[in-house]
């Protein structure tokens, strides 16, 4: 199977995930919103083989959202699978980003699949549905966009196999900065720099770093022909702050890089 997810592995990460979908276990990875994670899974996904069925988490994500309800047709009612269930059944990859941000009362139907049991409990059909052999369940969560209402329990942390993620190191970042965007070495150089200074303003108003993502937005946008410095306060400044006083620095500090 040909992959099409452009991935450089940051460390050992390839290898771990290959040896917990041999076992069967669980995994959660955490990190930087922007930093690799979804790229990583669907890369993943693509060496083992396997669908994967990304759910983006939410305050109002229900276990019904996960596992499936019934609906209405002209011929009555009909129950239809959710994602979670799918997976289970078909043997794919369920990929839970942003875990925390689901209701806890959500997050409960993940227990019995995530031990030794693998097993999917569907109240409304009353199926206990083992899952298939190559099914796997992934989740992932920023640890540093968290707050006391919202963390994922030991409890629960104990059941993955964990690893840590952060921003790629320069000449890493540099190479996917031009492999996503075509954009030329030289301009790429100057945005992972223009990104680590940015990510170094631990005194303004900035819940997230520029992230690779960003990175990628923005010199797709400076090889389409968008002058530089515009691409950047599109891209990477306007993204991650509301403050006045802190998009005027970042915008100092883009001068820096690019005048125009």
């Amino acid at each position: 199977m040909q992959n099409n997810h452009y991935y450089l592995p940051h460390n050992r990460e390839i290898n771990i995930f290959n040896f917990a979908a041999q076992n069967r276990l669980p995994v959660l990875l955490k990190g930087p919103t922007g930093c690799g994670k979804t790229r990583f899974v669907e890369h993943m996904a693509e060496k083992l083989n396997r669908p994967v069925y990304t759910v983006a988490c939410h305050d109002d994500l229900t276990a019904s959202d996960l596992v499936g309800r019934y609906l209405l047709n002209p011929e009555g009612t009909y129950w239809q699978d959710g994602p979670l269930t799918r997976a289970v059944k078909e043997g794919g990859i369920c990929y839970l980003d942003e875990v925390v941000e689901a209701r806890k009362d959500t997050t409960v139907v993940l227990h019995p699949l995530s031990d030794h049991r693998r097993v999917l409990s569907i109240g409304q059909t009353g199926e206990t549905i083992k899952a298939h052999d190559d099914f796997m369940l992934v989740v992932s969560y920023n640890p540093g966009y968290q707050n006391m209402l919202k963390g994922l329990k030991p409890s629960t942390r104990q059941r993955f196999v964990a690893m840590s993620f952060d921003y790629q190191k320069p000449e890493n970042e540099m190479t996917i900065i031009c492999q996503e965007s075509g954009i030329n070495k030289e301009t790429a150089k100057q945005l992972v720099s223009l990104a680590n200074d940015l990510r170094r303003l631990n005194d303004h108003d900035i819940e997230e770093a520029a992230s690779t993502r960003l990175l990628i937005y923005a010199a797709m946008m400076i090889n389409s022909g968008m002058p530089a410095k515009e691409a950047c306060m599109s891209c990477l400044a306007e993204p991650i702050s509301d403050d006045k006083d802190t998009l005027a620095a970042i915008e100092r500090i883009i001068d820096t890089y690019f005048e125009s």
